[in-house]
Order: structure tokens, then C-alpha cells, then sequence
């Protein structure tokens, strides 16, 4: 069993029956989804709505027989289980990898608590080292959302698909991975990027995370915020 396997699978402890659950997007959180869909159909959990990050991930829960309503409908989420492109030592993340940062961070924003599930290789002593920064900005003149970028000090490149077109979110905008040679004050970095219109959002989740679900060789550990 892969560390993201049994990290998405001790994610489940966290769901209790009753529950209305975020759903997260990328490899991990698909795995979580999975798991969540084993539990519901052997009858040990009961009675979940989920709520969507992406379209990918409505579309798995549904197949799984898992309720999916709209974050409108549901108010808020009990608990929200995704996955992290990084994570530093004060449980700040970088995500967005998958293309889905608006809504995974909308319904993050939602939720009582929000549990994200990573593999040991994941953790890094601060946000940068590995990931870039993924920045949702709107189709028009995105050009001029570069340059800005790019002024920051960053090295921005354009998230291409699969087929080499530029990737379209499933909100229809494009989606820069800004490459910082090292975060220093997540906050005022999010801040920064965020202050010309035209940029939707960061991928930088800071404050946000309740519980770090870690796999690594030595097994499943949590780390927790201190409240």
C-alpha cells in the first residue's frame, strides 16, 4: 500500500456519519474519496453529503454513491479532506497542482475543519522549496497578470494540459505556477499577488488547515494546530 494510500484511508476517522464532507482534488484526495465511497457502501458510514472541489472529484463521489450538493446549499462543511502540494511546520500550504486552488480554497474557507493528507515527501521547512505557486487569473489580458507576476520577483511559467494547450480550470480561467526562490511571509506574499484585478486566487492556504494527516516508511502520523 502506497503512503497516500494510507494516508487518504486514516483521513477517514475524521468523517463521522451525519457529516457534511468536503471533497478534494488530486491523486490523494481521489483516494480519499474512495475510501469514504468503501466505508458508505459496507454501511459503517451513513447518511454524507459531499461537496465538491472539482468537477473530477463530483463526478468519482457520484459514481460512488456519494450525495453531492452545492456549498450554497450545504452553508458550511463539517470537515473537508484534500491533499497539499507542501506543507511547512506551521501547517501553511501550497496547492493548486491539481488545478483546482479557487473552489478547493472557497470550501476550505467553509469548514469547520479541514484535513489535508500527504505523503512524508510533502513536508518541507518552508513554503517554495519544492512547489511553485499556482495563480488562478482570468482569460482576458491575462498577459498583463504575468508581467505583474513576474515583478514580484518569480519565475512564472503557463500550466499547459495534457495535449499542450494552456489548462482551463473548471471556472474557465488559466492557472501561472510563480516559481519563489524561497516564502518567507506566506500572508503578505498571498496579499501581494492578489492585489492587481484580473488575479482570482493563490494557492498559498495559510492558517487554513486544521490536521496533517503524514505517511512516510515509519507510518501515519497527525500534526495539529495548536488552537
Amino acid at each position: 500500500m502506497s503512503a497516500k494510500q494510507r494516508a487518504a484511508e486514516a483521513a477517514i476517522r475524521h468523517v463521522k456519519s451525519g457529516m457534511t464532507v468536503g471533497l478534494g482534488t488530486g491523486s490523494t484526495a481521489k483516494l480519499f474519496i474512495a475510501a469514504l465511497g468503501a466505508e458508505m457502501a459496507a454501511g459503517r458510514i451513513t447518511d454524507i453529503r459531499g461537496v465538491a472541489t472539482s468537477v473530477r472529484s463530483d463526478e468519482q463521489a457520484r459514481a460512488l454513491g456519494i450525495t453531492v450538493i452545492d456549498l450554497a446549499d450545504a452553508g458550511h462543511c463539517d470537515v473537508t479532506v484534500d491533499g497539499a502540494d507542501e506543507v511547512d511546520p506551521h501547517l501553511n500550504l501550497i496547492k493548486g497542482l491539481g488545478g483546482a486552488l479557487l473552489r478547493e480554497k472557497i470550501i476550505a474557507e467553509n469548514t469547520k475543519k479541514m484535513v489535508v493528507v500527504v505523503d512524508d515527501s510533502k513536508i518541507v521547512p518552508h513554503l517554495g522549496a519544492k512547489s511553485p505557486v499556482p495563480v488562478e487569473v482570468v482569460e482576458f489580458s491575462h498577459e498583463i497578470s504575468r508581467r505583474y507576476l513576474e515583478s514580484l520577483g518569480c519565475t512564472v511559467t503557463m500550466r499547459m494540459d495534457d495535449h499542450g494547450n494552456p489548462y482551463i480550470t473548471d471556472n474557465g480561467n488559466r492557472i501561472y505556477d510563480c516559481r519563489f526562490d524561497r516564502i518567507i511571509d506566506p500572508i503578505a506574499l498571498d496579499h501581494a499577488i492578489k492585489a492587481k484585478a484580473g488575479i482570482v486566487e493563490t494557492g498559498l492556504f495559510v492558517g487554513i488547515a486544521s490536521v496533517i494527516v503524514v505517511a512516510g516508511e515509519s507510518g501515519v502520523r497527525e500534526m495539529v494546530r495548536d488552537q
